[in-house]
């Protein structure tokens, strides 16, 4: 991967063969936003998908279990919310006055218990083709969703397809990545763009993509046209091959970067103070309001990967509890997850956005029902819950789902699903389906040579209306 812009003081880094950005300046926004809805065409649909990395627990937070024992219920209480009849953790209570426009999907499954080949599924949307030994990534992984709307979706007004923020998951210590996260087996040409940084710092910016002043657009113009004649003449001396080819691809996107002023999508200074705070002074708040702004761009696909301040801790990596579970949630993951998720959603459906703009958000695996009970894990105490992939929880909002409802049901523990089942595969039919993409059409796998279709999975029906 080519770094395109270096990062330096608080100026984050902008990469680009798997990761990178670009947009709409605000005026152009600000004109369409003017537009009376007759006159503005018709939006492409798109989806943000918020992954909870390190599973979030379940019971504890949206399929609660009140009437089971302690043990299994646990420490924190149900609230109501927005929708009779539905109750979610009383450490949510924003997410609950927005229930009327969320689905709780409470019947998500596999049988993967291993972070690295459980996150694979979940991106990839098949089932992890190794054994459950490691966390990262090999050649043979399955193509990422976000790989795959990369190179079968289409993005408005030049922008890329698809976009990754605000960094690929890889466990402490490790060499390589998690699993699953890139093009892979169908060719790395294929990753998504990253955006890479805390864009949660205050003065948080990206540099390289403005001009310098001395810099008029029509000697860059010029610049590139050269840059053009040069390489097509080497090109026809060139062995290179596949190699050439993903360094044309690179400079090709670096350019769109500043044709299509990515600087202005990028800019998080341009929004006001009020809606910043809003999602919050945190990672994955700035990243869901940049995932947004992406969106209203022209992004079909904007994936967004949890990120706090556990991301460097070995044994409970941001949602994976498996010590003190109830201390963490209410301490710091429900506050952020409640503040950025419920902003979201509202700020989308003010905007007009939410009808076209379906919100994913999930994790790995759940948790184990009972405190302590090992599943896999060594390290987990009797104040934690182990990974358990046979029951867990999507949120879904807008895209033409319903919101106000509870889609599948589990066992009175929430360890089983008893109604509804969802793989993986179908989560990643669903989103495609959505997308516009064929989940039927096929991709040259590089690996073993051979035709393979997007997605195995069938589109989850009942879930609009």
């Amino acid at each position: 991967m080519l770094p395109l812009f270096q990062a330096g003081n608080r100026r984050e880094l902008l990469t680009i063969g798997g990761l990178s950005l670009l947009g709409l300046s605000s005026s152009q926004l600000d004109r369409l936003r003017a537009q009376s809805p007759a006159a503005r065409p018709a939006r492409a649909k798109s989806c943000i998908f918020l992954f909870l990395f390190g599973g979030p627990s379940q019971v504890d937070l949206w399929d609660m279990k009140p009437s089971a024992a302690p043990e299994i219920r646990g420490e924190f209480q149900p609230i109501a919310t927005r929708v009779p009849g539905i109750q979610i953790c009383e450490h949510l209570p924003r997410l609950a006055e927005q229930m009327d426009k969320v689905c709780l999907l409470r019947s998500m499954t596999h049988r993967m218990n291993v972070h690295g080949p459980a996150c694979s599924e979940i991106f990839t949307g098949r089932e992890y083709f190794g054994p459950p030994t490691t966390d990262q990534a090999t050649p043979e992984d399955w193509p990422s969703l976000s790989s795959l709307a990369m190179r079968f979706g289409r993005g408005e007004r030049g922008l890329p397809p698809s976009v990754v923020l605000p960094w690929y998951l890889q466990f402490p210590g490790q060499a390589r990545r998690i699993a699953g996260q890139t093009g892979a087996r169908m060719g790395e040409i294929h990753n998504a763009l990253l955006v890479s940084g805390d864009v949660g710092k205050a003065d948080f910016q990206f540099t390289g993509l403005a001009l310098a002043p001395d810099l008029p657009w029509s000697r860059m113009q010029s610049r590139h046209e050269l840059r053009a004649a040069l390489d097509f003449a080497q090109r026809e001396q060139s062995s290179l091959g596949a190699a050439r080819t993903m360094l044309d691809e690179n400079r090709q996107r670096a350019w769109s970067l500043l044709e299509n002023r990515a600087g202005d999508v990028l800019d998080l200074s341009r929004e006001p103070a009020a809606v910043r705070e809003r999602f919050g002074p945190t990672t994955v708040g700035q990243s869901l309001l940049l995932a947004r702004r992406l969106i209203e761009a022209g992004v079909p696909l904007v994936t967004v990967n949890w990120q706090d301040e556990t991301h460097i801790d070995g044994v409970n990596t941001c949602w994976d509890t498996h010590q003190n579970n109830f201390a963490k949630l209410k301490d710091l993951l429900c506050p952020i997850f409640d503040r950025a998720y419920s902003a979201l959603v509202s700020d989308l459906a003010e905007r007009g956005l939410l009808e076209t703009t379906l919100v994913v958000a999930v994790g790995e695996f759940g948790r184990t029902p009972r405190m302590g009970q090992f599943s896999q894990s060594a390290n987990t105490q009797a104040t934690g819950r182990d990974h358990w992939p046979h029951a867990f929880t999507a949120l879904l909002a807008g895209g033409g789902v319903r919101g106000g409802q509870v889609y599948g049901a589990t066992n009175e523990n929430g360890g089983y699903v008893v109604e509804k089942p969802v793989s993986p595969a179908d989560l990643t039919a669903t989103i495609l389906a959505h997308l516009g993409i064929d989940p039927a059409q096929t991709y040259h796998d590089e690996f073993q040579k051979l035709e393979r279709p997007l997605s195995t999975g069938h589109v989850v029906q009942g879930l609009g209306g």
